[in-house]
């Protein structure tokens, strides 16, 4: 049976493994789509698929297959939509938001209501939270290095400083202990104030600049949380990091690490193509020994 209420998550803050209900299975070309009451599985979101799909398994018993896809779906009861094909925004009215787990089709004989255990790739959740997190941080550090060029006011960051990573990014993507940004510095960015005299010859300077920023948060070990205003996958969630400059809030449905204590550095590179007219921010992260393999 379809469900009529949201998937409960866990990723942003609880177990890497958990028991859950099955609510539905069923075939789509070579494959099972399986739908549980909740996950700790983190989904990869079509609308903004910034941060890909958690490995893991999922079992009944001893039987454990793996699961080869998470992504978001919804369903108004009378029929699933998956990914890409989904043609509502999330909240809308009478439509329930899913967690789709795909795996091999045959690959597990379970059936409406059983019981299963879901399990994360924890090695993988924590690189792809590393990457993550020092997306995040960077992007507050190119703010603060790209504020001279605002001559206009403009919406700002937690820190105070122009909102350059909200009002230019065009993509982002999170890779496992890494992140590549890509901004658009076209008209509409000028219109609002951005002065990009002369950027491509300075990227070196404005990228010492960003990168002596990130060291010395890191050196503070700041604190992060995920807040969630409830455990339901469409339940807003938003990423807060507590620097000395300020406290920054991003909406935002990832994964991230606990403390900037967790790395030893972040690090950020820049390169600017004239031709089409887009910056692009590629971030590492180099994280501590010590960083514990659990959900955030």
């Amino acid at each position: 049976m379809l469900p009529r209420r949201d998937t409960l998550v866990s990723f942003p803050n609880g177990p890497l493994s958990a028991e859950a209900t099955v609510l539905l299975v069923t075939t789509q070309g070579d494959r099972d789509l399986l739908l549980t009451d909740s996950t700790p599985f983190h989904p990869v979101d079509p609308r903004w698929p910034d941060q890909g799909p958690d490995r893991g398994t999922v079992a009944a018993g001893a039987a454990g297959v793996a699961v080869v896809d998470c992504v978001i779906g919804a369903t108004d009861g009378s029929e699933l939509y998956v990914g890409e094909a989904v043609p509502v925004r999330r909240g809308e009215q009478g439509w329930a938001f899913v967690v789709v787990h795909v795996v091999a089709s045959g690959a597990i004989d379970v059936r409406d209501g059983d019981r299963v255990t879901l399990t994360v790739d924890a090695g993988h959740r924590i690189a792809l939270s590393s990457g993550h997190t020092g997306c995040h941080v960077a992007a507050l550090a190119l703010n603060a290095a790209l504020a001279g060029r605002w001559r206009k006011p403009v919406r700002t960051d937690g820190l105070d400083q122009p909102d350059f990573d909200q009002l230019a990014i065009v993509s982002s993507r999170i890779h496992p202990d890494a992140a590549v940004d890509t901004y658009r510095i076209g008209k509409s960015l000028r219109k609002k104030g951005f002065d990009a005299e002369g950027l491509a010859e300075r990227l070196a300077e404005i990228i010492d600049v960003a990168n002596e920023l990130l060291a010395g948060w890191v050196a503070t070990g700041a604190p992060i949380v995920v807040e969630s205003t409830g455990p339901a996958l469409t339940d807003l969630r938003e990423w807060v990091c507590a620097l000395p400059e300020g406290t920054q809030r991003i909406p935002c449905g990832g994964t991230h690490l606990g403390s900037l204590a967790e790395v030893d550095a972040i690090t950020a590179e820049l390169s600017f193509d004239e031709e089409v007219g887009e910056m692009t921010m590629t971030t590492s992260v180099r994280r501590t020994s010590s960083v514990r393999l659990q959900a955030r």
